[in-house]
């Protein structure tokens, strides 16, 4: 029998949380974490004096992703902040950047554009270092708001139309970096209706688990099994293996979708999931809020 080796790291995929939402131009929608869903990262990553790597490669304006991120972490007393501006493959080959890495308590990689990670770091040294420390460093963090959420599943959504929800073509694919290829991970859920992609994502791939992460929400995952819910939202969870009738093979694209007894469980702040059971476990109504 294959003994499948227990995962050391935390991943953090957090559904992001856009400054206000009103302004048109993304200088002025920057990725602004809550206070709450920040202060889980640096805890898991080991408190203030932790080494965080910031990497806004998906930002179309790394620079003053990069900066925001700064301010945040400095705010919560972080003493050992850096960014990491990764434009093209060659940026992880550096041995700057390898260095950083391989001495990184937690890494976080920004929001924007989940294609652009995928394309500048996926397959390089410092994708290599990424995944063997998650698997064996206890305490290494990697934690993603939005675009730096959805690039650590294997089977990533990289866009897809809301306003089509469950017409198959609605979700484009593509590779992520891997880290849980147990899961299919979409954020800014409920805000921006992305119910319908979510299902088309896990009609294509039914053996796995599809989280919807809503803005300010993320979910603490530990072993690469054990997940908690932290922030003001939800996550919504689909589990395609009950599904008694999925026609996503036979249609052509446009067509509606049906799709049967599919799973959907809505947790909120500290509920827990466990990935290899399938099952949720609420937390008490009366708990305090984590």
């Amino acid at each position: 029998m294959k003994i499948m080796q227990k995962i050391k790291g935390t991943l953090i995929p957090i559904g992001g949380n856009e400054d206000k939402g009103i302004e048109e131009s993304e200088i002025y929608t920057l990725e602004f974490i809550d206070d709450g869903i920040l202060f889980h990262v640096v805890e898991a990553a080991g408190g203030v004096d932790a080494n965080i790597v910031v990497i806004p490669t998906a930002s179309s304006i790394p620079v003053e992703v990069g900066e925001n991120y700064l301010t945040a972490f400095s705010t919560l007393g972080c003493k050992h902040v850096e960014v990491l501006d990764i434009r093209s493959k060659e940026d992880s080959e550096t041995e700057h950047a390898i260095e950083l890495i391989k001495n990184a308590d937690c890494v976080m990689l920004s929001g924007g554009d989940q294609s652009k990670i995928t394309d500048k770091i996926g397959g390089t040294t410092i994708h290599s270092i990424l995944i063997e420390r998650y698997k064996n460093d206890e305490g290494f963090v990697i934690a993603g708001t939005s675009a730096g959420a959805m690039v650590m599943a294997n089977e990533m959504i990289a866009g897809g139309s809301a306003s089509e929800s469950f017409i198959k073509g609605a979700v484009n694919m593509y590779k992520g970096l891997g880290l849980i290829p147990e899961l299919i991970i979409d954020t800014h859920f409920i805000r921006r209706g992305r119910f319908g992609r979510q299902s088309e994502a896990v009609a294509k791939f039914p053996n796995l688990i599809g989280f919807g992460l809503a803005e300010d929400t993320g979910m603490i995952i530990r072993n690469g099994n054990e997940c908690t819910v932290i922030g003001s939202g939800m996550v919504i969870v689909f589990d395609g293996s009950t599904l008694t009738h999925n026609n996503e093979k036979i249609l052509k694209e446009g067509t509606p979708m049906t799709m049967a007894n599919l799973t959907i469980h809505v947790l909120s702040n500290g509920d827990e999931y466990n990935i290899k059971t399938r099952k949720v476990k609420v937390l008490p109504i009366e708990a305090p809020f984590i």
